[in-house]
C-alpha cells in the first residue's frame, strides 16, 4: 500500500509517521536523542522503558538498499550516543541531558531521511516499504534529510 492509502476505517485514529533513514555508518544498535535545532542541547531522550517494549529492544527495522525503519522516535535532529540499547537500559542511573551531550557519536549521523505516511497506511509496512524504496518510490515520500 502506497503512503496516503488509507485502509483503515476509523476516523481520527492517530498514527505514526513512517521514518525511514540511512546514516553515515552503522548506528543501529545504538540509543538515539533528539537535539535542539541549533544542536547545543538534547531536547528528548528515553527512558529505559522507552527502548525495551514487551522484552525487546525498539532497534529499527532492516529495509532494501541499506534503509532503516525508525521504531524509537526518530527525527532530523536525532543523534546516536555511544551506549547500545543494552548497556544504557542496564545502566543504574541513566545521565541528565547535560551530561548525555558528552556521548554523541557524531552529530550529523543521518545521509537520507523520508517521512513515508503514517504507519496506518500500510497493510504491511515492511513489505510496503521495501517495496516503494525497490521501485524508485521515495520521491512519493516527504524528504526529510538528503540530496537536493
Amino acid at each position: 500500500m502506497s503512503p496516503g492509502e488509507n485502509n483503515q476505517n476509523s476516523v481520527g485514529v492517530p498514527s505514526p509517521p513512517v521514518i525511514i533513514y540511512k546514516t553515515k555508518v552503522d548506528y543501529s544498535d545504538k540509543v538515539p536523542v533528539t537535539l535542539s535545532d541549533d544542536k547545543t542541547k538534547i531536547t528528548s531522550f528515553p527512558a529505559t522503558s522507552d527502548i525495551k517494549i514487551n522484552n525487546k529492544y525498539t532497534f529499527p527495522t532492516k529495509l532494501e538498499n541499506g534503509f532503516l525503519l525508525d521504531n524509537r522516535g526518530i527525527g532530523k535532529n536525532s543523534v546516536f550516543l555511544r551506549f547500545s540499547y543494552d548497556d544504557y537500559y542496564t545502566m543504574d542511573n541513566i545521565p541528565n541531558a547535560e551530561r548525555l551531550m558528552n556521548y554523541i557519536i557524531d552529530k550529523d549521523p543521518f545521509t537520507e531521511m523520508y517521512e513515508c505516511g503514517k504507519k496506518g497506511d500500510y497493510t504491511s509496512l515492511e513489505e510496503g516499504l521495501n517495496k516503494l524504496i525497490k521501485e524508485g518510490g521515495l520521491k512519493k515520500c516527504k524528504k526529510l534529510i538528503g540530496k537536493k
